[in-house]
């Protein structure tokens, strides 16, 4: 959707065979997701799928109906990536209890950590998008500009803003250019929009590791606490550019 070329440092699908055959690939990994859900002696992990994959795509279409439009996605970004990045990790985190036998409170926990870190780790790919480099993020950078996503920093500058800057990066995202990028980036950074940024990457990092108490060690904790400090480090990482 994003038409990068790059993804994780390779040509992506769409760029190699194009946008048809990316989009019929990616049925074609639905549908084998699907299959192996079935697969398990009992309908939830199906249902759990089901319902993830329907939250996921109403988030989306939520963002793609606010492009551009800097109060809607102001009021909803964070409900848009709870419903987006959010849920896949809360689903990871779900089933993966679910089928080790964990218990209901165990359960809870572990979705209340898959939906801070997933958080966590969206606002922190937003900032790579804008303050990272192409090398670090192994992807195309600057899609979000191009497609008219109002990530958080950029709404943040927003918001911060005169009134008269605020028409200036209307305009500029409405009839993006590359180089309209410069004006944006000196916006980002007269608001100081990256550390604030950065807290709430750190504020939701630590929502994750609350959640994570009442885990016992032998569970695979400490693992999951590893993910959550390889998060703030890579966070921590583009502070230093």
């Amino acid at each position: 959707m994003d038409e990068a070329d790059i993804r994780r440092g390779s040509p992506t699908v769409a760029a190699r065979w194009g946008n048809e055959i990316a989009v019929l690939f990616g049925d074609c990994l639905f549908a084998q997701a699907l299959k192996l859900a079935a697969s398990f002696p009992t309908p939830e992990v199906c249902r759990a799928v089901s319902l993830a994959t329907n939250t996921v795509c109403t988030g989306e279409i939520i963002q793609t109906q606010q492009r551009r439009d800097f109060v809607g996605s102001r009021r909803d970004y964070f409900r848009v990536i709870e419903m987006k990045t959010g849920e896949l990790f809360t689903l990871s985190c779900d089933l993966a209890a679910f089928l080790s036998g964990a218990t209901d409170e165990q359960r809870v926990a572990l979705k209340k950590f898959g939906a801070a870190v997933g958080a966590a780790y969206q606002v922190y790919d937003d900032c790579l998008d804008l303050f990272g480099t192409e090398v670090e993020a192994g992807k195309s950078l600057g899609t979000d500009l191009a497609k008219g996503k109002l990530t958080w920093p950029l709404l943040l500058a927003w918001e911060r803003a005169n009134t008269q800057e605020r028409i200036l990066l209307e305009a500029a995202i409405k009839d993006w250019r590359p180089e309209n990028f410069a004006m944006v980036n000196d916006l980002l950074e007269k608001y100081e929009t990256f550390e604030p940024s950065v807290q709430q990457i750190e504020k939701f990092l630590e929502q994750s590791r609350r959640a994570l108490r009442v885990l016992p060690p032998s569970s695979g904790r400490d693992g999951l606490m590893n993910l959550a400090d390889f998060i703030a480090q890579q966070t921590r990482a583009l502070v230093v550019q």
